[in-house]
This record gives C-alpha cells, structure tokens and sequence, in this order.
C-alpha cells in the first residue's frame, strides 16, 4: 500500500482525514502520519478502546453497544460518523474488531468492523473476518485494510 499516494490524493482533493479506531489502536493514525506533508490533510486520531471512549468522544450511543456490541458494523457507523462531525473533516474512518486471542462462537478473533463517513455521501460499513492470524496480524490487516478503503473513496471522488 503506496500511502504517500494517498496522502498526495487527499492533499489534491482538499480532503481532510480523521480516523477512529479500537482494536489497531492508533496504526492507521500512525501509518498516514509517518508520511512527511501528512499535516495538510490529517486531523486528528481517536482511539477509543473502551466502550466508554466510543460513547464521550464519537457520541456511539449506549444502545447501540447494547444492541450490537463494540464489534459491530452499527457501532463502526456510528464511530466513523462521530469522527467526521466532531473533527469537522472531510472523511473518517473507523475500526473496530477482535485481534485476540479469544472471540467466541457469534464474534470470532479476526472479525473486524469498519465504517468510512464521508461529507456529503452515505457512510459505508464492511465487516471482514480475517480469521484467527494472531493479534498482531489481525491488527496489521485491518490498518491495511481502513487503508484502502481511504484510498477507494479518494480514487471515487476524482472518478
């Protein structure tokens, strides 16, 4: 993944970038940031790994993590959405998910919950089940994978 194509992307589009995340625990933030001239585009980075961090700093609503729970497509929309409000940016990305070990039989380690809120577009979620890797793997894969789903919106926006 070329992240300084996509940091050279958003800064042409003007689109900033704010992420939220959980189980990567500030890597998406890190990897765009490791980038030199990422300032012109990245915002800021929550990591929100407690259920009460989803809830004071995204505005994740109790019932939702009721409902669904932390690892949920519905929670990682509401993550995202909160991001992107509260930062004022142009685009937010969430993750959220099991890197284990652990997980049970309805949230298996490697399910991992993303949503991408966007200014002016419906917020899109996916959920992806990278299966049992090991914690570090898990994690890596989704930051790669939050990664391309920014990349995806930025090349749908110059479409």
């Amino acid at each position: 993944m070329d992240v300084s194509a996509l940091i050279d992307m958003a800064k042409a589009q003007n689109i900033t970038i704010a992420t939220a995340e959980s189980c990567t625990g500030g890597m998406i933030a890190a990897a765009l940031t490791d980038i030199p001239g990422s300032s012109a585009v990245v915002d800021r980075g929550y990591v929100t790994y407690s259920n009460a961090a989803k809830m004071q700093m995204l505005g994740v609503r109790a019932e939702t993590l009721d409902t669904y729970g932390a690892v949920s497509e519905q929670t990682a929309q509401e993550m995202a959405e909160g991001a992107q409000q509260t930062a004022n940016v142009v685009l937010a990305i969430s993750v959220t998910g099991i890197a284990g070990p652990g997980g049970s039989e309805f949230k298996p380690e490697g399910r991992v919950c993303f949503g991408l809120a966007q200014k002016g577009k419906t917020t899109r979620t996916e959920q992806v089940d990278f299966g049992p890797l090991g914690r570090d793997q898990v994690r890596l894969a989704s930051r790669d994978h939050a990664l391309r789903m920014i990349l995806r919106a930025l090349e749908a926006t110059t479409a």
